[in-house]
């Protein structure tokens, strides 16, 4: 089981993202920069909560805190889904290819696999797409002290949804299944469409109340 890249601390995890070793990569940072925008989504939240100028939405932003706080959670579980699925697919490129058989049984492998590696950064996408739909919320109704979180939450959300979308791409790219791989791109379409007009909706609202 590989080690849990989540526990570690910001210096390490970003030592290795630098360094030469194959994980973590790309995915696994989407993931943290998508959970990192949940976090702060969940701060102004929470800076928000117990304040009698907000008695009126606290019941709103008790309910936005719960979903933020739960995508938080799982944006950081997908940092390591992502490292192991990299594995199983790093291990199926080595089996051995001498003869006919065990090349078909690779393929296989390999292709199965893919699939895998396809969903994983499709989930992180998908969480990133929730996290930037709370941050409008959270703007408009959270502590105006900290609304400039809200921003940076939504900013980052939408970059880690469009990062996570290149290591979709990229995985599509290697998939023989051309049903699979219309499906999984036409949910990845639907998944970035309007996005980059929500973020600046967002960005503009947030830089309104500054």
């Amino acid at each position: 089981m590989p080690e849990s890249f989540s526990q570690k601390t910001v210096a390490q995890f970003l030592d290795e993202l630098a360094s030469q070793a194959p994980v973590p990569g790309g995915g696994s940072g989407a993931a943290l920069v998508g959970a990192l925008g949940a976090a702060l989504a969940s701060m102004v939240c929470n800076l928000t909560v117990g304040k009698p100028k907000y008695a009126d939405v606290q019941e709103d932003i008790q309910a936005l805190l719960a979903q933020t706080e739960a995508l938080r959670a799982r944006l950081t579980a997908l940092i390591d889904e992502d490292i192991a699925v990299y594995y199983r697919l790093s291990s199926a490129y080595k089996m051995p290819k001498d003869t006919d058989e065990q090349k078909a049984a690779r393929t296989a492998a390999i292709q199965d696999i893919l699939r895998d590696a396809t969903k994983v950064p499709m989930q992180i996408a998908e969480a990133c797409v929730q996290v930037l739909h709370l941050c409008k919320p959270i703007a408009e109704k959270g502590n105006v002290g900290a609304v400039s979180d809200a921003g940076v939450a939504a900013l980052l959300a939408e970059a880690a949804l469009r990062s996570a979308a290149l290591n979709v791409l990229i995985n599509l790219a290697a998939i023989k299944d051309a049903e699979f791989v219309a499906r999984e791109r036409a949910a990845l379409d639907g998944l970035l469409s309007g996005k980059a007009q929500l973020k600046e909706e967002i960005y503009d609202l947030v830089v309104s109340k500054l």
